[in-house]
């Protein structure tokens, strides 16, 4: 007729009669009358302070009084959540719609604290300095998939949107947000220059000449918000208008021309980029042709044209300075003409060239015979 029960002191009991609930057993011992019906006694350990058992519910529906006493409870609604911490330490961050209940005055110290959600998705700024510092610690705290967590770099800005909807920008600084009820993403900017290439673009020129070019630009954001509201991606419609702004300043122009003023293709590209980013929140800095690459064909072309005007040229210079030569040595005869000292010292200076080259020289009748025999005055 009676069972003895003992409830160890970390622990707490359930007493079952015939499957329903009829009371929460302390720690000790217990005699219980039984009689003819069927007792159970089902035990939970208090490091354990989460109530998981299938009459919570029931718990909290009927026995207002034993949840009172016994227990710690939470009920979030659907605009709130709940901040659990353990003995002081932030341990569990509560979604909306929870019910649960907690062990109350066991060996861990429960305590939920409630946020209201509904008015802001931006979690304060004290609360989401606090989730930051958890982050650090060696013990996880479980439920941080519910917020957003951002940092914004000093360089940058962030764009919030909120449902679809662009929020607002944000400054440098660190924020959280909660994803509770609404679809929350950041989307970081960078507002240094920023550099793109369009690479690889064959064009006719307007000779049917087919050219490969590269192209480098500079760019950066003046108005982020009016940027992306207007533009989906704003940095591929830069390169798309790149790529037309290119190809009207190839396509339109011969290829003596373009070779002839290579910064023509900068200019028409600036102005006609220019004139359809001013509305759009971004400016370019600068643009230039990297690379001009011929076909194979055009260039044995150009290499040979090259060729030729380089020989003309050469053979141009060269008749100069013959000419130039022959003027001199006509002025030096004339010179001569008239004076025969000048021109006996003109042939000592030839007979010592030849003298320099030759190893022995074998003189008969004199030095004077030598030198009338081979320089003779007429």
């Amino acid at each position: 007729m009676f069972k003895r029960v003992t409830v160890k002191k970390n622990e707490r009991g359930l007493l079952l009669r015939n499957g329903d609930f009829e009371r929460v057993l302390q720690a000790g011992e217990h005699r219980l009358f039984s009689w003819r019906d069927r007792l159970r006694v089902e035990t939970f350990a208090l490091e354990q302070p989460a109530f998981s058992h299938g009459l919570a519910d029931y718990l909290m529906a009927r026995e207002p009084e034993v949840v009172e006493s016994e227990f710690v409870r939470v009920e979030l609604n659907e605009q709130q959540v709940g901040l659990r911490s353990d003995n002081g330490v932030l341990v569990e961050l509560l979604p909306p719609a929870t019910r649960r209940l907690y062990w109350k005055n066991g060996l861990v110290d429960v305590k939920v604290e409630v946020i209201d959600i509904g008015a802001s998705a931006e979690v304060p700024a004290t609360l989401a300095a606090r989730l930051v510092q958890t982050q650090l610690r060696p013990r996880a705290v479980a439920g941080l998939a519910g917020v957003l967590q951002v940092q914004v770099p000093e360089h940058g800005a962030g764009i919030l949107w909120i449902d679809g909807r662009v929020e607002r920008l944000l400054p440098p600084g660190s924020y959280a947000f909660w994803k509770f009820n609404r679809n929350v993403s950041v989307e970081l900017v960078d507002l240094r220059l920023q550099a793109l290439e369009v690479t690889g673009q064959e064009i006719l020129t307007r000779d049917k000449v087919a050219l490969r070019l590269n192209l480098a630009a500079t760019w950066r954001f003046t108005d982020v918000l009016r940027a992306y509201t207007q533009l989906q991606k704003p940095a591929d419609h830069l390169y798309r208008e790149l790529q037309f702004g290119l190809r009207a300043a190839v396509g339109t122009r011969s290829l003596d021309e373009l070779l002839g003023n290579k910064t023509v293709i900068d200019e028409v590209v600036t102005a006609h980029v220019a004139a359809r980013l001013a509305d759009h929140g971004m400016v370019l800095d600068g643009v230039g042709v990297k690379d001009i690459v011929l076909p194979g064909e055009m260039k044995t072309i150009l290499a040979q044209v090259v060729e030729a005007e380089k020989a003309a040229e050469a053979n141009v210079i060269r008749r100069r300075e013959e000419t130039a030569a022959t003027r001199s040595l006509l002025n030096t005869a004339k010179v001569m003409e008239g004076s025969p000292v000048a021109l006996r010292m003109k042939e000592l200076e030839t007979l010592e060239r030849v003298a320099e080259r030759i190893d022995k020289i074998s003189v008969f009748g004199g030095l004077d015979q030598v030198l009338n025999g081979l320089v003779k005055l007429r």
